[in-house]
């Protein structure tokens, strides 16, 4: 066995083939990161950091680094594309948390990102990429490894993963996540899996594959049909962080889990919302739950009656309300079987 995968990434030790959570901007804080670890996510990886913030010493932009000991191992994840600064902001990051490993973001879409020339604009400009990557690697040294996502290409005309996976290898980088869509697709359409199959079967390091895992038999499917060493999960555990738990029992059992009840749900978002005012990431208690408000919306797709409580989420503005919801909707759900929806009186 590689003993850099032994000693410097041991959740791939033994052919184990870990669940990543996905970095995902205003989602995967320290409070959900908390969560989805408790639920069976292996391996964490922060929001995107700003390596410019980084060095300017910025607060706001240095409490995305933040995270808890029990969520190890964990990444923090940088993009920017100036070489040196990155490795500087690298090295910052590493004496201020020691991370197991840094993570370079080369797959971002958002337009403010990539008008920057960060994120997946890497994906056409292999040249600049490849310094930025290398001066990386070289800034941190032996101290932690250096890891990379990217997308399968800029659109599908330049679908170049396999081309830009080999850059980051000779690079020095240890591990490549791959999402399966380009950036013109942002997220629509499906993840091509064959793309992502073709760069574990191309590079000697470690392939982590991203993209529609929104089950536990997705998770198998992917884990069975190609050669990737982890699976990393994003969106699908916006809404449903339980994937990780079902998708650990599937791939023990073959069978699905019981369904995540209804108090589970209620319970779930409800202490999310604590902990989110008792980490004040956000500010005060209403800016919070201000915040929560999208969060809470995607946790109640697929409840029954879930529309009549989106409604009253939009205007949430303290956990109290958000108790009072939770209360009432499951007291009214003893009560009246079948569909909410049907019960005005419900919330």
């Amino acid at each position: 066995m590689n003993l850099f995968l032994v000693t410097r990434l041991p959740w791939f030790r033994n052919g184990h083939r870990p669940l990543y959570l996905a970095p995902m901007a205003g989602v995967t804080d320290l409070v959900f990161r908390r969560l989805c670890k408790r639920l069976g996510a292996e391996v964490m990886v922060t929001e995107f950091v700003s390596a410019e913030g980084i060095l300017r010493r910025d607060d706001r932009t240095r409490h995305y680094t933040e995270f808890d000991e029990g969520q190890r191992p964990v990444g923090v994840q940088l993009f920017g594309a100036d070489g040196p600064r990155m490795g500087e902001a690298a090295r910052k990051v590493i004496d201020w948390k020691e991370p197991d490993f840094i993570d370079l973001n080369f797959g971002c879409p958002v337009n403010k990102v990539v008008a920057k020339n960060g994120g997946s604009s890497l994906l056409r400009n292999c040249p600049l990429l490849e310094q930025v990557a290398s001066e990386v690697v070289k800034a941190v040294g032996d101290q932690v490894p250096v890891t990379a996502k990217i997308r399968i290409g800029w659109d599908q005309n330049q679908i170049n993963a396999v081309q830009v996976s080999r850059i980051l290898e000779d690079c020095g980088i240890r591990v490549i996540t791959v999402h399966g869509r380009t950036r013109a697709q942002g997220y629509s359409g499906l993840a091509n899996w064959e793309v992502i199959q073709e760069v574990a079967e191309t590079v000697r390091v470690p392939v982590v594959g991203n993209g529609d895992l929104a089950s536990g038999a997705d998770v198998q499917r992917r884990l069975r049909e190609t050669s990737v060493a982890g699976l990393m999960i994003g969106r699908a555990a916006l809404g449903y962080p339980w994937i990780f738990r079902e998708a650990s029992h599937y791939l023990q059992t073959g069978v699905h889990p019981e369904p995540v009840s209804d108090a589970e749900r209620w319970d779930l978002m409800t202490e999310h919302c604590r902990m989110a005012v008792a980490a004040g990431l956000r500010g005060a208690e209403r800016q919070v739950l201000q915040s929560m408000r999208s969060r809470l919306m995607a946790y109640s797709r697929g409840l029954p009656g879930g529309k009549l409580v989106r409604q009253r989420f939009c205007t949430v503005q303290s956990l109290a309300e958000v108790e009072d919801i939770a209360a009432a909707y499951l007291s009214r759900r003893l009560e009246i079987p079948g569909r909410v929806e049907e019960e005005p009186a419900l919330l």
